[in-house]
């Protein structure tokens, strides 16, 4: 036999560190060892030696086999149970049910605000022949006149509408989505926590908001000037002062409103996810119209007396930059975004007002007048829906690790619909429930307009098999995107907090906005225009 091993040998072997004796009992396991010598004889000592060692080893693999185990827990985590799975935690534990029971009264409440803002919108377009008519022969207050006159001498502020609403994705949704994260996480737990996060946060969307409203302006002048070859400086300080003011007051006001909708949920025990994002979107659309057609109708009306007002408006929320700026920098989790979340919001703007494009050609064509009142419930409906699931999705990946560190979660390079709408996880399930909220709620939304007499447009039943389809297909693309897409960003380390719900929220405005016109255009093509396409 070997010669007998050092004593140090043995304990490096079970790594525990050296003890007084290899007799010496430190627990139950140790005791039969106590006696070993008394019946081993001269050369028992090494078959101690190996007894000791055989049972080191074995402690040694299980110690290793438990660490390893355990390794792919988090290092600030006290529990050490191995039984722990890849399950999310209990906020993501929901049943179809309960998701439907939660996104349903978001959903129709956004749904009615995008109705109030396709209502609002219908009234401040150009007005249709029959309206032309009927206004030669009746007297009409100059308020009236000024109001209307607005959206018929500076038509580009229709391509403002889809941009401007498109912050309530760009902006208002995405804070929506990063304090649910946050909320449901135990980033928002304590009071200084708390505080931090909401002026970080609200600093962080005025910045965004003066920028994306300026950049707007400018896109409007652009895709207005280069069909006609027209070009007005009025017209131009007048698009960039109602946009740039427009979008610093709807974000200002609908931010207030999200940190207390987060704040509440949290305290009730409802999943923010959920209802989030569908309430930032049922104020944004009308707060944000209404107030793009109240300051561009009151600054308009000021053109040929106070032109100044224009570049002093634009220079005095230019000049709060700097404050914000500083604000959001004091802040670790939006001194990022400040940093790097500019290409998602810019390129979101710029998708939307392709979309704005669209509806400023076709509601200036009398035939297709009706199509603004459905706009801003078509894009408002696919947008609330997509950027439900994308929070959500994000909100489970945050659960499981930071961006760019889960190999499980490794993003899918091509995913397939029924992995998407038909597998047992609890995202499907959740893009299940919402794909099957879109009949319904299209349905109460064409009820009620068509109760309030809103629009050129009456129901016919060809014109809702149109729509539906028009609807069907929008959001069953956006919600395949979203999959793909927020896996993806995960993959490449970008928050999908920060960039995923601009993307899906502008290609919901631009898929919803062509969708819609191509539909009127199929009507209008197939005869059918009498009834329900133009009056």
């Amino acid at each position: 036999m070997s010669s007998k091993p050092e004593p140090k040998d043995v304990h490096q072997l079970n790594g525990t560190g050296p003890t007084p004796s290899p007799c010496s009992s430190d627990g139950p396991g140790r005791e039969p060892l106590a006696g070993t010598s008394e019946f081993l004889g001269p050369d028992g000592a090494g078959v101690e030696v190996v007894v000791i060692e055989s049972r080191a080893n074995a402690k040694g693999i299980r110690e290793e086999d438990a660490l390893l185990e355990n390794g792919s827990q988090s290092n600030e985590s006290d529990d050490v149970s191995t039984d722990r799975g890849p399950a999310p935690p209990s906020p993501l534990k929901e049943t179809s049910f309960s998701i439907g029971l939660q996104v349903l009264f978001p959903f129709l409440l956004a749904g009615f605000g995008t109705v109030a803002a396709g209502m609002v919108l219908d009234i401040v377009q150009l007005p249709t022949t029959a309206e032309l008519e009927q206004a030669l022969q009746m007297t009409a207050t100059r308020s009236q006149e000024g109001h209307w006159e607005v959206f018929q001498k500076v038509t580009e502020v229709f391509i403002l509408v889809p941009a401007l609403l498109g912050l309530k994705g760009n902006l208002e949704m995405t804070l929506a989505s990063r304090l649910s994260t946050a909320a449901n996480i135990g980033q928002m737990d304590t009071p200084k926590e708390l505080w931090r996060m909401i002026t970080g946060n609200m600093a962080l969307i005025q910045v965004q908001a003066t920028v994306v409203g300026f950049l707007a302006s400018i896109a409007a002048v652009v895709f207005g000037w280069i069909p006609d070859g027209h070009f007005s400086i009025p017209h131009a300080f007048l698009l960039c002062a109602s946009s740039v003011a427009t979008a610093f007051i709807a974000s200002l006001v609908l931010g207030m409103i999200m940190i207390g909708v987060i704040i509440g949920s949290r305290k009730i025990g409802i999943n923010p996810d959920n209802v989030a994002t569908p309430i930032a979107a049922s104020l944004g659309d009308l707060i944000t119209l209404a107030l793009l057609s109240g300051i561009s109708w009151g600054l308009y009306l000021e053109l040929n007396h106070w032109r100044y007002i224009y570049p002093l408006v634009c220079a005095f929320f230019v000049a709060l930059l700097p404050v914000w700026v500083v604000l959001a920098r004091r802040s670790p989790a939006t001194r990022e975004v400040l940093y790097s979340g500019w290409e998602p919001v810019i390129i979101a703007m710029a998708i939307s007002s392709v979309g704005g494009l669209i509806l400023d050609k076709t509601v200036s064509d009398p035939n297709f007048a009706g199509m603004a009142v459905f706009t801003p419930v078509i894009n408002g409906v696919g947008g609330n829906l997509v950027a439900v699931q994308a929070s959500r999705i994000s909100t489970f990946l945050h659960m499981n690790g930071m961006p760019g560190e889960n190999s499980e979660q490794a993003p899918r390079r091509c995913p397939s619909p029924c992995t998407t709408f038909f597998s047992p996880d609890v995202n499907s399930r959740s893009a299940r429930v919402l794909f099957l909220l879109v009949v319904p709620g299209h349905l109460v939304f064409l009820y009620t307009i068509s109760c309030m007499q809103g629009g050129h447009t009456t129901l016919t039943l060809i014109f809702i098999i149109f729509y539906m389809t028009a609807a069907l297909l929008q959001v069953l693309i956006l919600l395949y995107i979203a999959d793909w897409m927020v896996h993806w960003m995960w993959g490449r380390g970008l928050d999908p907090d920060n960039f995923s719900i601009p993307y899906l929220t502008a290609l919901g405005d631009l898929l919803g906005t062509g969708l819609l016109a191509l539909s009127f255009h199929v009507l209008w093509l197939i005869g059918d225009r009498d009834t329900d396409v133009g009056d």
